[in-house]
């Protein structure tokens, strides 16, 4: 499911420029861009899924991000959805469901947002009184962005959870 270059753009281009906006005109707006492409396309369904999401509608947020996710939502927007709908679920008190879809994403392959995924996990699972889970998967995914200490910090982490 993929949209045109043009409308990618323009949602692009109205991001950027959030806080420009009042929340009420920010989700009008991207209502706008949305209405442009058929109801049921994942990739509209997604950024108003974003809109309501940023703006502190995390309730509303959910349901357009499963529903983007069950139309095919692809590429980066696809494990963006994950991650945003899984904060989501989070911020609205659903911590269970939250770090299921992490833990599977997880599995799901790697790219630029592995330390998304792994930092919104960490929360969730903090969230969930499994801190010391939350900290490894947190200094695993921190250890190797550090100029030293890289190897420590992995087998730090590594035994947060061993020594349980």
């Amino acid at each position: 499911m993929t949209t045109n270059a043009d409308w990618d753009q323009r949602v692009a281009e109205l991001w950027a420029t959030i806080d420009d906006h009042s929340e009420e005109d920010f989700i009008a707006r991207i209502g706008e861009l949305a209405s442009e492409l058929p109801p049921d396309n994942a990739d509209a369904l997604f950024e108003r899924g974003c809109a309501f999401d940023t703006t502190g509608h995390s309730d509303l947020a959910v349901p357009l991000y499963r529903q983007a996710l069950e139309r095919g939502l692809t590429g980066i927007r696809r494990r963006r959805a994950v991650v945003q709908m899984s904060s989501s679920l989070r911020n609205i008190g659903r911590v269970s469901e939250a770090v299921a879809l992490l833990t599977k994403e997880r599995s799901a392959g790697s790219d630029e947002l592995d330390d998304a995924v792994a930092a919104t996990l960490a929360l969730a699972l903090a969230d969930s009184g499994r801190e010391r889970e939350a900290v490894s998967i947190a200094l695993a995914a921190l250890a190797p962005h550090l100029v030293r200490y890289q190897r420590s910090m992995a087998n730090y982490a590594r035994l947060l959870i061993e020594d349980e």
